[in-house]
């Protein structure tokens, strides 16, 4: 990576995330290590290793893992369901944090943060795991590390979360939260993400997440779009994916050699 491309630690990743610098992440859908290294050395802030729409098991998701820390970049898992089973294998794997699909009430949000969170939560205790060095870290510097640095993000992609969600923004220990619009947009029946009820439910969003002080993350198509919601108070954003990079590239250069054709 180089020296222009510098980021802080992934340790450091929850305090820069809520506090409100301007962090870029990618998906990966690949379950692979080598696009995982790829975009992390080329100094994307996070990547978000996506356990519900591609195929990653066990086993993928923690080699994916590995080679964020190979990478030095910050390593969300977004699990694929709210289980507590299923958030403590990834945070045991190493992930730097969750990304929780369909969190539609205050009593999903805070059984969230109890599987993330030792002191004050109900997450199951390890550090003989790849987070605690494999019984390198003591029982409570372990735990306290854990609970200083695990970033627990809310998916909120439902129309019932919309009208509930003054009272899951003032969930304490829930982090952020992620703007789901492409499953607002199928819960709507809206044309599109740009639809004014998307848009208006969004803006919701922001408007209370902003009231408390909490750090809003969305999928972006760009710098513009970025800077619109940025405008608004969305701090985090989320920029194509492994596969999208690799369409797009491969697009261009087939288009461009298409010219040799005329």
């Amino acid at each position: 990576m180089s020296a222009s491309l510098q980021r802080p630690a992934p340790s450091e990743f929850r305090a820069r995330f809520t506090g409100g610098e301007i962090v870029t992440g990618t998906f990966i859908k690949t379950p692979a290590p080598q696009t995982i290294e790829i975009l992390g050395d080329m100094g994307f802030d996070f990547v978000v290793i996506d356990g519900e729409h591609a195929p990653f098991d066990r086993t993928s998701t923690g080699m994916g893992l590995l080679a964020a820390r190979a990478a030095e970049t910050a390593a969300i898992v977004r699990v694929p369901d709210a289980t507590a089973s299923t958030i403590l294998s990834v945070l045991d794997d190493g992930a730097t944090g969750v990304l929780v699909p369909h969190v539609s009430s205050v009593e999903a949000a805070e059984a969230i943060v109890a599987a993330c969170r030792y002191r004050g939560g109900k997450r199951g205790f390890a550090n003989t795991t790849r987070a605690g060095r494999y019984g390198g870290v003591g029982f409570w510097e372990h735990a306290d590390a854990a609970d200083s640095q695990v970033t627990v993000i809310a998916m909120i992609e439902d129309p019932e979360a919309i009208d509930n969600i003054d009272d899951i923004v003032a969930v304490d220990g829930i982090d952020g939260f992620f703007i789901g619009r492409g499953d607002l947009t199928a819960a709507f029946q809206a044309p599109g993400m740009d639809a004014p009820v998307v848009r208006e439910a969004a803006e919701r969003v922001l408007k209370a997440a902003r009231a408390v002080g909490k750090t809003v993350c969305l999928m972006v198509s760009g710098k513009a779009e970025a800077e619109d919601f940025g405008s608004l108070g969305a701090s985090a954003f989320i920029v194509s994916s492994d596969h999208g990079f690799m369409r797009q590239a491969a697009g261009k250069l087939l288009a461009d050699m298409a010219e040799l054709k005329k």
